[in-house]
């Protein structure tokens, strides 16, 4: 295997761990603390208004 085999390798590889990260964190983002949805936790707090 060349170079460019290897260099691929690992650039297949770094794609998907920040294509991972990236998903992770617009998951956790969508959540509280306590594990509750945000935009649901808002939206109750409103209502109660």
């Amino acid at each position: 295997m060349g170079f460019f085999d290897y260099l691929y390798i690992i650039v297949a590889i770094l794609f998907a761990f920040m294509t991972f990260l990236i998903i992770k964190r617009n998951f956790e983002s969508k959540f509280n603390e306590d594990g509750e949805r945000k935009d649901l936790v808002e939206k109750e707090k409103r209502d109660r208004k």
